[in-house]
């Protein structure tokens, strides 16, 4: 098992729901606030019919494009959140980008799809997709031109799905398992994707 020295939980983050002016849903969670006791992860079910986010305690506004197993949680690294909080020129504090959880001492952005990551005694997280940015991300930042910046910039932290449900604290260690058949990293796969998009 491979591992990034320190790499651990440095915030859980649960949203605060509120009337969502940007998109069509009537709510969104992308508000998203620390809080400090331990919070349970388990599989949401499907996007259609399931609960929504993997976190006890969170909301997904728009389930047609959210949630769901395959997106049950979403990881966001504090080391991004500085790079633009540099590029804003704004303080960002965990939970800014809508991410339930914010790491440290881990490259997102290099994580391969299909990576495991073990959290605390018990939690085990699979990687499977990029974050696409949508148009609440793009309100929520409320930056001119922010979906393009975003995007040229390439970290678009992860989606993971619950493969041991359990609970997750603040400081929480996170062990890194390689496991996946080929190495396509979290850029790779968001690159790919805006290429389909745009073809």
């Amino acid at each position: 098992m491979a591992s990034p020295a320190a790499a651990r939980v440095l915030s859980v983050n649960l949203a605060q729901v509120r009337p969502n002016p940007f998109k069509e849903a009537e709510t969104t969670g992308i508000d998203k606030r620390p809080v400090t006791g331990p919070v349970e992860v388990r599989a949401p079910g499907s996007k259609a019919d399931g609960l929504g986010s993997g976190l006890v305690g969170d909301h997904i506004g728009d389930r047609q494009s959210h949630g769901g197993d395959d997106q049950a949680v979403y990881a966001y690294a504090r080391e991004d959140l500085a790079y633009w909080s540099d590029v804003l020129g704004r303080e960002l504090a965990p939970g800014s980008f809508g991410e339930n959880l914010t790491t440290e001492g881990l490259d997102i952005t290099a994580a391969l799809i299909g990576d495991r990551w073990f959290v605390g005694d018990r939690v085990e997280l699979q990687i499977t997709d990029p974050r696409i940015p949508c148009s609440t991300f793009r309100g929520w930042i409320d930056q001119p031109g922010w979906l393009k910046t975003f995007t040229a910039a390439a970290r678009p932290g992860a989606y993971l799905r619950v493969i041991t449900p359990g609970s997750i604290l603040v400081g929480d260690p996170i062990a890194v398992l390689h496991e996946p058949d080929r190495d396509i990293t979290i850029a790779d796969a968001f690159r790919a994707y805006l290429g389909r998009e745009e073809s």
